[in-house]
């Protein structure tokens, strides 16, 4: 039986029954930025071009500590994921890229699964290593850490899966690797800081080695989880010192739920930018912690924030300036495809309003110690309704114009409900 895929004829009826009204929010929110200064079809162009990766382990159910509750036409294996990233992009139009994990979405027809991707439109980001978890037939296990345990052969054994991943990543057409390890400590005195992270070093930079030469390694840091006393990577400042350390391919990569309660990631956005060591984003939401949720459910001005930080490095560093980013979330209560179509929407929506502050005018008002102006001129944007902007953008590249009210109407869940029929086992999201 052929896979059901969203056809173009869906949202092309779609789009027929909303072009009259996006018309007039278009043309209304047009005339208003233009007394503003802002051409609308430039910002929408430019937003039409950006690209949030889709995790291939994002579109299963994820779970927490105590419980998974499965969804119904989960995904069974990596090419199903592909569809269901598929039908996020060609909704969305703002997820052209796959990010993978190894072991998770190893294959064992590389070529197959590359036509597989090819044929649908998309391609592959960064790919990403797990060594926080023993796998079948594992020799040495990571229970008390893998890049920075204190047995050699263990760190041999999870330098070796880093460098397998960079090769199944050069197959595919990657050009990034991104490393996160769960080391650490639970209890004081049950690791030596200092040694834990001298190893962590020798570890990276066997696995920096094995880089090609177009290649990024991306560092990601954790305050806690699932190490509670103290993580090895544990903030910006020791991912930019390793970073550092390894060499010019080595960057940090910002998940916005590895941080303490109520950190200015803004601000810590600003910083590596400025050090040019600011590799990516993997965008969630969060309330206490790492929560995983959907991006720019819970702190949206916050999102926005950032984004007013990255927008002015691009335009102070200019093409040089290409993070990668990518939606990190786990799906616990909602359908994954819903839940990733609409952080996508949100994340296009902080960076459109980015795009439309007046950047003269806030120059000159922090200038001018003006604090009043400066908070007026940023908040003028984040109060600006850029809906018809992020609609038009997708419309323009054939996707929907509401992607989630499309995804219902397509019918597409009740379908993969069928020909995925559950066999009460599978795991596909993060547990």
């Amino acid at each position: 039986m052929d896979a059901f895929r969203i056809s173009d004829s869906v949202i092309a009826d779609h789009n027929a029954r909303a072009a009259a009204s996006l018309k007039r929010d278009y043309d209304n929110l047009g005339e208003a930025l233009s007394r503003r200064g802002v051409k609308i079809d430039s910002i929408r162009d430019t937003v039409a071009r950006f690209n949030v990766a889709v995790p291939s382990w994002g579109v299963g159910t994820g779970g927490t500590r105590f419980a998974r509750f499965a969804g119904v036409g989960e995904p069974r294996n990596v090419y199903e994921k592909l569809d269901d990233c598929d039908a996020i992009h060609r909704l969305g139009r703002i997820s052209r890229t796959v990010s993978l994990h190894f072991p998770w979405d190893k294959a064992e027809d590389l070529g197959r699964l590359k036509s597989h991707a090819r044929e649908l439109g998309l391609a592959f980001d960064a790919v990403n290593s797990n060594t926080f978890q023993d796998q079948a037939g594992q020799t040495l296990s990571y229970k008390f850490g893998s890049l920075t345990h204190q047995d050699r052969e263990v760190r041999k054994q999870a330098v070796r899966h880093n460098l397998e991943c960079i090769e199944l990543g050069k197959e595919l057409g990657s050009k990034a690797i991104t490393v996160w390890v769960g080391d650490g400590s639970n209890f004081p005195g049950q690791q030596d800081f200092t040694e834990a992270f001298e190893r962590y070093l020798e570890s990276a930079s066997e696995i920096y080695r094995g880089l090609p030469s177009d290649w990024m390694m991306f560092l990601e840091h954790k305050l806690f989880e699932p190490a509670f006393y103290a993580t090895v990577i544990n903030d910006w400042g020791t991912s930019y010192l390793a970073a550092s350390r390894l060499g010019p391919q080595a960057k940090c990569l910002v998940d916005l739920g590895h941080h303490a309660p109520n950190t200015n990631i803004e601000m810590i956005v600003a910083r590596l930018a400025w050090a040019k060591k600011l590799g990516g984003f993997h965008f969630n939401d969060s309330m206490y912690g790492d929560d995983d949720l959907d991006s720019g459910s819970i702190k949206p001005f916050q999102l926005f924030l950032i984004f007013n930080e990255l927008v002015s490095a691009e335009r102070r560093q200019g093409a040089e300036f290409k993070p990668a980013y990518m939606l990190d979330q786990s799906h616990n209560v909602t359908d994954p495809i819903e839940s990733l179509l609409l952080s996508g929407q949100e994340v296009g929506r902080a960076y459109a309003k980015a795009l439309i502050i007046d950047r003269a005018k806030l120059s000159a008002a922090q200038q001018a110690n003006d604090v009043i102006e400066a908070r007026r001129t940023v908040t003028a944007a984040y109060q600006t309704d850029v809906s018809p902007i992020l609609a038009a953008a997708r419309v323009q590249q054939g996707g929907a114009a509401d992607p989630i009210a499309a995804f219902r109407e397509s019918g597409y869940r009740e379908r993969k409900t069928k020909e995925r029929p559950s066999d009460g086992s599978r795991r596909s999201g993060i547990v």
